[in-house]
């Protein structure tokens, strides 16, 4: 039997935060923001960052992983274009992501913002599909929550 070449998956996940749904918002919206808590992990270089969040704007972050890490050395793209948009309540968008040169994923991810109490809770909903020798939804997973930490570290030290 032939391997597939070509993986569809689907996952959640939920987080709560001790902030406003306006805060969160501008989290993911104010393209200073986002770069501080999306991409400078320390893992790689941020080689560009471009940000125009509105429906059918556009975003691109070029990386090169560093010394260390699996791909070391390589350049990794995300492409992403914004599909709708309704302030402080929910984003969606189309990612794809190159690694090497090679598409690895295409996505489709809606990132909600509910308010809860004081705080907000923020539902990230990933479908992607991962090509071969692509990094595979589990990592992609870790991925999406390590961000969410790097998110809350972001909201509770300004």
């Amino acid at each position: 039997m032939q391997e597939r070449s070509v993986i569809h998956d689907t996952f959640v996940i939920e987080k709560k935060y001790a902030a406003s749904p306006e805060r969160v918002f501008a989290a993911f919206s104010d393209p200073a923001q986002k770069r501080r808590w999306f991409l400078e992990s320390g893992g790689h270089e941020v080689l560009s960052y471009a940000m125009d969040f509105r429906e059918d704007g556009c975003e691109q972050a070029r990386i090169r992983f560093k010394a260390g890490t699996p791909v070391a050395g390589l350049e990794c793209v995300s492409d992403t274009r914004y599909q709708a948009i309704v302030p402080c309540r929910y984003m969606v968008f189309a990612n794809t992501m190159d690694i090497g040169g090679r598409t690895i994923s295409s996505a489709l991810v809606t990132v909600e913002v509910v308010p809860d109490g004081e705080g907000s809770e923020v539902v990230v909903t990933h479908q992607g599909a991962f090509f071969e020798g692509a990094d595979g939804p589990e990592m992609r997973k870790g991925g999406w929550q390590a961000l969410m930490e790097r998110l809350a570290t972001h909201l509770a030290t300004g």
